[in-house]
């Protein structure tokens, strides 16, 4: 059983930020790995719906569907009972202000978050607002927004100007007006992360964006080398656990062939009376 520990919540995450203390987050798809990061102490696990691209192989995060995002965040539950819980709203499911307040309580309900994230600026307000309204905690994203992948041409570095930067600090700004308890940015230069984030009082959590902002992000699959097809630039490898896997793959297949494995220390015995027994009904005796 994991070890209790006090569980940060979402006013504490104001607090935070005020008092200049940083936020420990990682994106954790499945049980597993939330069990890794409950044990190593992640404050916040968010069920991102990256998984579409680190656990289903798809070229970016359009498939996912509130269903999958769901099921994963119950897993996630179950595994870090103590991790504030966060859980990406999927591309389509806040298309308007009643589809998002539908599909943020389903994530709430039924997933067990304990807070929902969109993404979108100003664009978005009236969506924030209305689940803000309905009482359920709720973050947005500035910057390189996933969803907006196709209109961006792909995941590209956004706020390269200071007219764009204006742009995402402003999105910043009606984001906290709109009702949100915070948002992430992600994939701008850092100069443009701590003007947004020094805009604002409410929480906002960095990746690929600097260390100005409160809480720092990375996908827990990526620093693990879980997920190695490619590395963002802002990624940090923290181990190589592909390495791993395929070499002990590799080995327990040897093995399979040599025809070394199962050994007596990995196969189940038998009585020796039960053992004669059955010979002899196999006799026939």
């Amino acid at each position: 059983m994991p070890e209790e520990r006090k569980k940060l919540t979402v006013p504490d995450l104001a607090l935070r930020k005020k008092a200049g203390e940083k936020v420990v987050m990682a994106s954790i798809p499945d049980y597993p790995s939330a069990v890794w990061a409950e044990r190593a102490g992640i404050d916040i696990a968010a069920v991102g719906d990256s998984l579409g691209m680190v656990s289903y192989g798809f070229a970016n995060t359009l498939p996912v569907t509130i269903d999958m995002m769901i099921a994963h965040a119950q897993a996630v539950r179950r595994g870090a009972p103590n991790c504030l819980i966060m859980v990406s709203m999927t591309y389509g499911s806040y298309a308007t202000p009643e589809i998002g307040v539908v599909n943020a309580l389903r994530l709430m309900k039924e997933g067990g978050a304990d807070v929902v994230k969109m993404q979108g600026g100003k664009e978005k307000t009236p969506v924030i607002r209305a689940i803000a309204d309905a009482g359920v905690p709720v973050m947005s994203h500035v910057g390189m927004c996933p969803h907006f992948v196709h209109k961006y041409g792909g995941f590209k570095l956004q706020g390269r100007t200071a007219e764009e930067a204006m742009r995402i600090i402003d999105d910043g700004i009606a984001i906290q007006e709109a009702g949100a308890v915070g948002f992430e940015i992600e994939a701008v230069p850092a100069p443009v992360a701590k003007a947004v984030d020094d805009a604002v009082d409410v929480f906002t959590f960095a990746i690929g964006a600097g260390s100005a902002s409160c809480g720092q992000l990375l996908l827990a699959f990526d620093l693990l080398g879980v997920f190695d097809q490619f590395k963002p630039k802002f990624t940090k490898r923290y181990a190589q656990i592909s390495d791993i896997a395929v070499d002990a793959l590799k080995r327990y297949a040897a093995e399979v062939r040599e025809g070394k494995f199962p050994d007596a220390e990995h196969s189940y015995g038998m009585k020796p009376e039960e053992q004669e027994k059955l010979a002899k009904l196999l006799r026939g005796t």
